[in-house]
């Protein structure tokens, strides 16, 4: 239970709270030409007044209503987005053709893959390989669905068991729509916003973004910037924004629960209900500050691409809870005891994302 709790608290870290952060920032950054780290502070003072002031109930009825609006106002970007590009047979000739006008020399930097219209990618040669996106992928999204607290939580919280069915069958349905409604949308600003979003030189990445590793991250907030008229780009801003202040107040909520009931009580198990809020607030406290210094590197990392920061971590930390929750499911002897030897497999994965982020040593010649 330990490990868990702890192992839960640090993937929380590396992919939910620092990344939620990060994309929020990046909207108001591109949208009040704001530094990043003054759109931070905006972001969490918002979000800390819509914690205090609502609960899980809250949280889950503001998602309800954001969802609807946020696909309509998705799915209206993407009719802006197509028949600006011309169709879908322009994306196709357009993507191949959008190579910024400056990059590096002797580098295949800024230029688009020759599959990246391919979802299921040469197995050794490709940026993502099919196997591994069919078995790998599968295991991040086990631990997500079923073993993530603030998941869980939500389904915990539905009225009847046919409610918490039914609400995880619509959210299975509704993961079909990024792909026409954020993946082509990116796709295509890639195209009308070329040395912006695909830009390959670091200190012009630095000029338009602030990273020097690159832009893509800015591609849909581009979009949305660019595109579409006053009135709707305003709505689709605010329901962006409240939405991943929304994802955060359940993170935050979840987060807290877990360091309290899981960890403090372990050591104070007669530990007051008032000991318990004023520990959860401060541990939530720690866990935005430790969060906020994560966030650089999420910048620098995968090439500046946040969705590949996102599932690379996962790969690294998860499949140990999957394992055990799959064990649970099907093997009846699934005992605390089974589970301690499952938990050293975690340090393989530790060790790996230490080798992502280590800086290489580079001998000099003298």
């Amino acid at each position: 239970q330990l490990f868990i709790a702890v192992l839960s608290l640090f993937i929380y870290i590396f992919t939910k709270i620092s990344v939620d952060m990060y994309a929020g920032a990046v909207f108001i950054q591109l949208a009040l030409k704001w530094n990043i780290y003054l759109a931070l502070v905006l972001l969490l003072s918002v979000t800390a007044l819509y914690t205090v002031a609502g609960g899980l109930a809250a949280v889950i009825y503001t998602d309800a209503a954001q969802t609807a609006i946020m696909l309509a106002g998705a799915l209206t970007l993407m009719g802006f987005s197509f028949a600006e590009v011309g169709g879908w047979n322009a994306l196709m000739q357009g993507y191949a053709n959008a190579i910024p006008s400056v990059r590096v020399p002797n580098t295949t930097c800024g230029i688009p893959r020759d599959d990246a219209f391919h979802i299921f990618r040469d197995p050794v040669n490709s940026d993502l390989p099919w196997p591994g996106a069919i078995i790998g992928m599968s295991i991040p999204s086990m631990w997500y669905w079923c073993s993530d607290q603030v998941i869980v939580q939500r389904s915990l919280a539905a009225k009847t068991l046919t409610h918490a069915k039914g609400g995880s069958l619509l959210a299975a349905y509704l993961k079909v729509l990024p792909f026409f409604a954020i993946m082509l949308p990116g796709m295509i600003s890639r195209i009308l916003y070329t040395d912006e979003v695909a830009c390959a030189d670091p200190d012009l990445c630095k000029q338009i973004c602030g990273n020097t590793v690159g832009c893509s991250d800015i591609a849909y907030a581009k979009l949305v910037m660019e595109l579409l008229p006053a009135g709707l780009r305003g709505l689709m801003m605010a329901v962006m924004i409240a939405a991943l202040m929304s994802s955060l107040t359940s993170i935050f909520n979840s987060s807290s629960t877990i360091f309290t009931m899981d960890l403090w009580k372990t050591f104070r198990s007669h530990a007051s209900e008032w000991e318990l809020m004023i520990v959860g607030r401060v541990f939530v406290l720690v866990l935005v500050l430790v969060s906020v210094l994560w966030i650089p590197v999420v910048q620098a990392s995968q090439g500046g691409q946040l969705f590949i920061y996102i599932q690379s971590i996962s790969t690294y930390l998860q499949p140990p809870v999957s394992i055990i929750f799959l064990m649970g499911c099907f093997w009846r002897r699934t005992n605390e005891k089974v589970q301690k030897h499952k938990h050293f497999t975690s340090g393989l994965g530790v060790m790996r994302l230490q080798l992502d982020y280590l800086p290489c040593r580079v001998h000099s010649g003298a």
